[in-house]
């Protein structure tokens, strides 16, 4: 008897190997300097580690609660209050999560159905998009613009209809470095409540912003609070992107429909690492100087610049900065990102990847989160490129 072939349709027929895989396998074929994925190249504080095998060896080795290790969900609740001024329960307004992406995925799987319209900024991150379509969702993009990737609200509230229900935000920005001001929380507020749609806030730059600046977290906007989930990232903040932990809050009644689909996504997170963290957090320096931390490595870095032939405006946040190479190059940014990993050994990122329809504003991506060495190397080969090397 024959047997016949099974049909799979894809979900994503459209969704391919990420750039960020890409590149950093380019990186390592051609060994190159990778300045392309968003990872530091030094070592996490070693107290933090120290910390996470003394929470081995006393035992916490089997699985946290659902929501999270308590300690470490009372500390995450004092760090807010303190600096955002809104009290999150920790007994029933926040979970711990296996990195922010995860937060994300579960925040979308939850609330989003067939033909929920849901409002992203482009460049996005590029987990938004796909997960909206995996789960039925339609994406409607709206496209920030260089050189400072401002928010055009009326074009916003254009693109909002009764299928909208979900609106993502990203502050401090990637891959543009650009902040969301309290002007931009307001109207998303104002938007929010007239049309009853759920914020999704991926804050997981949230300690990394400069010229003190302020960090506009959701939870500093009272009505925009009681529709927004905030995600957020450990990793991001204290140099350890393997251990894929973060946390998300919300208001109770959302956080129990998030933890519903939550459960049986992951259930709980590595528990050793919750109470290392828990600990950690005690001490509000561990992250409160790392505005100062990052702030340093990125004019450390422009400094080198200085004199490029590339268009340079700092980043505001984030460990990532933008170079435009248009007085450099005519190709495309993945061309130029191309040729600049193959025949001059630095990986950068094409932000066309992020793009509505990939659009090409001739501009690449850089992280900074590396050490002193490693971008002085990378910069000597960038400082001296023109059209000459193209």
């Amino acid at each position: 008897m024959l047997n016949k072939r099974m049909r799979h349709p894809s979900k994503l027929p459209n969704v391919s190997s990420s750039i960020f895989s890409i590149m950093g396998k380019m990186a390592s074929d051609y060994k190159a300097i990778n300045l392309s994925q968003g990872f530091p190249n030094f070592p996490s504080d070693p107290v933090l580690i120290a910390l996470v095998d003394q929470a081995m060896n006393d035992g916490f080795n089997q699985y946290a609660p659902m929501a999270g290790d308590f300690d470490l969900r009372m500390e995450i609740s004092k760090k807010i209050e303190s600096l955002h001024k809104h009290f999150y329960s920790p007994e029933t307004e926040i979970t711990i999560t296996a990195g922010a992406t995860q937060a994300i995925f579960t925040i979308i799987a939850t609330f989003i159905g067939q033909e929920d319209e849901v409002i992203i900024f482009t460049p996005a991150y590029d987990c938004y998009a796909p997960t909206v379509t995996l789960f039925g969702g339609k994406v409607i993009p709206i496209q920030l613009r260089p050189p400072n990737y401002a928010v055009d609200w009326r074009e916003v509230r254009a693109k909002v209809s009764t299928k909208t229900k979900m609106i993502i935000i990203n502050s401090p920005h990637n891959p543009s470095g650009m902040l969301f001001t309290k002007e931009d929380m307001l109207e998303l507020q104002d938007l929010a409540e007239k049309n009853d749609l759920l914020v999704l806030s991926d804050e997981v730059y949230e300690h990394i912003v400069f010229e003190g600046n302020i960090h506009e977290s959701a939870a500093r906007f009272p009505q925009l609070v009681a529709r927004s989930f905030i995600t957020a990232s450990f990793g991001k903040t204290f140099h350890n992107i393997g251990w894929k932990t973060g946390y998300c809050v919300a208001p109770e009644d959302l956080m129990k429909e998030f933890q519903k689909v939550h459960q049986f996504n992951v259930f709980c997170v590595n528990h050793p690492i919750q109470k290392a963290l828990a600990t950690y957090l005690k001490r509000p320096n561990n992250y409160l100087k790392l505005s100062d931390f990052y702030q340093q490595k990125r004019d450390f870095f422009l400094h080198l610049m200085e004199g490029s032939k590339f268009g340079i405006i700092p980043a505001s946040g984030t460990y990532f900065q933008m170079l435009d190479f248009s007085n450099i190059s005519s190709l495309s940014d993945i061309e130029f990102a191309e040729s600049l990993l193959k025949k001059h050994k630095v990986a950068t990122i094409p932000t066309s990847v992020f793009n509505e329809g990939e659009k090409d504003f001739k501009q690449i991506r850089v992280c900074f989160a590396k050490t002193d060495e490693t971008l002085a190397r990378a910069a000597e080969i960038l400082k001296n490129l023109d059209k000459g090397n193209f």
